[in-house]
């Protein structure tokens, strides 16, 4: 079974910038898809940026769009996300998922997560004003 662990995360000024990683134990071609999750109090977990590692496909939520960028390193079963521009409405709890077919992938996503196989022990990022 895959197991993720995440890394980066902590306290960042509005418009910096930041970059959490998921290291997968498998190889990250072995899940169909490695996504980023957030909750923040009160709220319901929502979807960040998806890809699909055969083939790189990225997906993302239309509030990231144009600041945060979803990649992989194959070699370093490593999935990460390059937060740029940060807003306060982005401080929440970060979760990597992974999942392990074109379904659960596709179905998880629209629904925050739901049915991923495996998830990150989550991180903290909290973006100051």
């Amino acid at each position: 079974q895959v197991q993720l662990l995440q890394a980066g995360g902590g306290p960042v000024q509005a418009g910096g910038s930041l970059r959490l990683t998921c290291e997968t134990s498998e190889h990250a071609d072995m899940s169909t898809c490695v996504a980023w999750f957030r909750q923040a109090p009160g709220k319901e977990r929502e979807r960040v940026a998806l890809i699909f590692p055969e083939g790189g496909n990225t997906f993302y939520a239309d509030s990231v769009k144009g600041r945060f960028t979803i990649s992989q390193d194959n070699a370093k079963k490593t999935v990460y996300l390059q937060m740029n521009n940060v807003e306060p409405e982005d401080t929440a709890m970060y979760y990597c998922a992974a999942g392990g077919s074109q379904l659960k992938c596709r179905a998880g996503w629209v629904r925050g997560g739901d049915g991923y196989d495996a998830w990150g022990q989550g991180t903290q990022v909290t973006v100051s004003s």
